[in-house]
């Protein structure tokens, strides 16, 4: 063998080792990402979760909004190798934490959001008694009212609940409207990566306003503010005369 020869040997040798080392780091990286996100969403390779479907308010149906919030959250969750149960809100019949839940819908359109509320987020009301008027689906927060201004500033709360170490967790998507679930659960696609590297495990609460909605749709989202605090401390009793 001459010394051309020889070098292209080697030359062809080192190129397949270099190939193998980078799809070897390549295939590290990727599996450690992989983990990291489905520890995040406790959904494990195989694992399965339950979808929790609202009706859409005053209908039967489910809000075309709310349709396209289960296609990002489904994308998620075929990401993470797992697989989903859909129930309407009205037939789970289940705990929480035995399996990831991903509930949709403010409690006016889902009784299991309205149960997860006064359950895991005590310091959140949803005011529903205000017969449409200007206040009406109105969150209350930490004392601080965030009212529903149609089609211009709209809020929608973004939980992650965790009961201990052990539990799977529970995905809240409770918005004053659709739209807003929608806006949520694509955040939740965009942003995941970033709210892992801030929470890990932990539980979380963010309040988030979607803005310009009539001519924006559920794209232009702003963080409010982490509520996690004021959302897990229960409401103080009003005044008594």
């Amino acid at each position: 063998m001459n010394d051309d020869v020889r070098n292209i040997v080697l030359g062809v040798i080192a190129a397949g080792l270099s190939g193998s080392l980078g799809w070897l780091t390549r295939t590290y990286f990727w599996r450690r990402r992989l983990r990291r996100v489905q520890g995040f969403f406790g959904l494990p390779a195989d694992s399965e979760c339950v979808l929790v479907v609202n009706r859409e308010f005053g209908g039967d149906g489910v809000h075309r909004n709310d349709v396209f919030a289960l296609l990002e959250l489904s994308a998620l969750i075929k990401d993470c190798g797992a697989h989903a149960q859909i129930v309407t809100h009205d037939a789970a019949r289940q705990g929480f934490g035995e399996r990831t839940e991903f509930c949709l819908g403010g409690p006016m359109s889902n009784r299991r959001t309205a149960a997860h509320l006064r359950s895991l987020l005590p310091g959140v009301t949803v005011n529903l008694d205000a017969e449409r008027g200007p206040d009406f689906a109105s969150f209350v927060i930490g004392g601080e009212n965030y009212r529903l201004e149609k089609g211009e500033s709209e809020y929608v709360l973004l939980a992650r609940v965790v009961m201990d170490e052990h539990s799977r967790p529970v995905f809240l998507f409770c918005g004053q409207r659709a739209i807003t679930n929608q806006a949520a659960s694509r955040y939740l696609a965009r942003h995941h990566r970033k709210l892992a590297r801030a929470y890990g495990r932990n539980s979380f609460c963010l309040l988030l306003k979607v803005v310009h909605s009539q001519a924006y749709g559920p794209d232009v989202v702003e963080l409010v503010a982490d509520v996690t605090d004021a959302a897990g401390r229960s409401a103080p009793a009003p005044a008594q005369n």
